[in-house]
């Protein structure tokens, strides 16, 4: 089982590279040390909590993303609010992709398209 420090480092680490941002730009947008943020998401220190609210800020989300678990799972089972907040975090080619995708689902269903097989036309 991971320790909840150690959670909380992958999960820091992880958001900062779905935002595409360097330690460095994290620290700054956060007013923390740079060294003392490479020292949280490197798992050598353990963040406060006014230091989380600070990260939690930076990244858009709530304070108990840092508190999750890495379990896939989890995160493919997440309420349907929560997956539109991730779809934040994708480039944009791949959001534009996704909506795609949703867009024509929704126009099948829309004009409730049944499907006919191949074989009824032989």
């Amino acid at each position: 089982m991971i320790q909840s420090v150690e959670l909380i480092a992958r999960n820091i680490k992880r958001l900062r590279e779905l935002k595409k941002l360097s330690q460095k730009e994290v620290a700054a947008a956060g007013n923390i040390p740079q060294g003392q943020y490479s020292r949280i998401e490197n798992n050598k220190v353990e963040p406060s909590i006014s230091t989380l609210e600070k990260l939690a800020t930076v990244f858009e989300v709530d304070i108990a993303e840092f508190f999750k678990s890495d379990d896939l799972e989890q995160e493919v089972n997440l309420p349907l609010m929560q997956k539109i907040k991730l779809i934040d975090t994708l480039a944009p080619d791949e959001q534009q992709a996704l909506l795609k995708m949703i867009d024509l689902a929704l126009s099948n269903k829309r004009m409730q398209i049944p499907f006919i097989s191949p074989h009824r036309f032989r």
